[in-house]
C-alpha cells in the first residue's frame, strides 16, 4: 500500500481539488452548489480560506486525491474559536483511510491554532435517495463528532428535497479566559 502524504495546498494544485469538487457538484447531493466554480473563483475561495485557516491535500503516488479545510463557522467574533471543517476525497479514493488521516491531520492544526470547536455541515436523505446517502455522517461519527442539529427539507437539487445535519466535535477544553488564537502560516 503507498504512502499517504498530507501538505498544506500549493497553487499548483488548484485544478486538481477543483476537478475533485467537480464530481461532487455534477453527481452529488453531498454540495448544495449546482455550478462548478471557475478556476478564479475556485482559486478564490482557496486564497480567502488560507489567510486564517489551513487546507490541506492528500497525496498518494503523487496524485492530489483528496482535501480538507477550516473555515469560519460564523463572521462574529464571538465566534472565532469555532471552525466548519469540509473535507473531499476523489471519488475512487473514498473508503481507503485517507478521509480520515486528512481530518487527523486537520485537527492537530486547528488546535494548534487554538480552536475549540469543530463543526461539519452533512447533506442527507430525506428519504432513500441516489445523490446522497448517510456515509459522510457516519464517517463524521466514527471520528467522533455528535449530532446536533437536522433541517428538513432545506436544500433541493436534482428535483429532490434534502435533509441537513450540523455535528460537532470538541478539540479544546474552553478555558476561561479563552485562548488567544494563533494564525501561522499554512
Amino acid at each position: 500500500m503507498s504512502e499517504v502524504l498530507i501538505r498544506p495546498v500549493q497553487k499548483a494544485d488548484i485544478e486538481t481539488l477543483r476537478q475533485i469538487y467537480a464530481y461532487y457538484v455534477e453527481k452529488t447531493a453531498i454540495t448544495f452548489e449546482y455550478k462548478v466554480p471557475t478556476l478564479p473563483e475556485f482559486t478564490e475561495r482557496i486564497e480567502q480560506i488560507t489567510a486564517t485557516y489551513p487546507y490541506l491535500v492528500a497525496v498518494k503516488d503523487n496524485v492530489v486525491v483528496g482535501f480538507a479545510y477550516a473555515a469560519s463557522f460564523n463572521h462574529r467574533e464571538a465566534y472565532k474559536w469555532a471552525v466548519e471543517v469540509t473535507i473531499y476525497l476523489d471519488h475512487a479514493s473514498r473508503g481507503g483511510g485517507i478521509g480520515k488521516k486528512l481530518y487527523q491531520a486537520l485537527e492537530k492544526k486547528l488546535k494548534f491554532q487554538g480552536i475549540q470547536n469543530i463543526n461539519a455541515c452533512i447533506s442527507v436523505p430525506a428519504t432513500n435517495e441516489a445523490h446522497v446517502d448517510y456515509a459522510s455522517m457516519h464517517f463524521h461519527e466514527h471520528l467522533g463528532y455528535r449530532l446536533v442539529g437536522r433541517f428538513h427539507s432545506c436544500g433541493y437539487k436534482f428535483d429532490t428535497w434534502y435533509d441537513m445535519v450540523w455535528m460537532e466535535k470538541f478539540i479544546g477544553t474552553h478555558p476561561v479566559p479563552a485562548p488567544p488564537l494563533d494564525k501561522p502560516k499554512f
